[in-house]
């Protein structure tokens, strides 16, 4: 059973946002998507001051299994990536919600579509 935090959006791609609380927001994958993938061995995240465009592709998550895109949830621009994930990218099989996060961004507007922890849980099944 995947841990699904409460107090976070989630996305329908598996992707998680907290909101930092002075106009921008951190993401990542969840730990239903970390756990799907297996051993992360590789992160390849968007650069500082790069523009998102919510649900276009920002990045690429590799595991020993896959390759799976990681898909901007908002839009804005990207403010920090999370550096230690170049040197562990397994952090974000440990803790997706915590040291994993991958990208801050400035949003340019409220993320929509976006579900509740408990939309999410319904969503995989749990």
């Amino acid at each position: 059973m995947s841990h699904v935090p409460d107090g976070l959006r989630f996305t329908a791609e598996h992707e998680w946002i907290a909101d930092a609380g002075d106009g921008t927001v951190r993401f990542g994958i969840t730990d239903y998507a970390q756990d799907s993938l297996g051993d992360i061995v590789y992160v390849d995240l968007p650069k500082v001051g790069q523009a998102l465009t919510a649900g276009q592709p920002c990045g690429e998550v590799e595991s020993t299994k896959s390759v799976s895109e990681i898909y901007a949830p908002v839009t804005g621009e990207v403010v920090a990536v999370n550096a230690l994930l170049s040197d562990a990218p397994e952090t974000v099989n440990a803790q997706p919600y915590e040291d994993g996060w991958m990208v801050q961004v400035r949003i340019a507007g409220e993320p929509e579509g976006t579900l509740d922890a408990a939309g999410y849980r319904a969503l995989i099944g749990e």
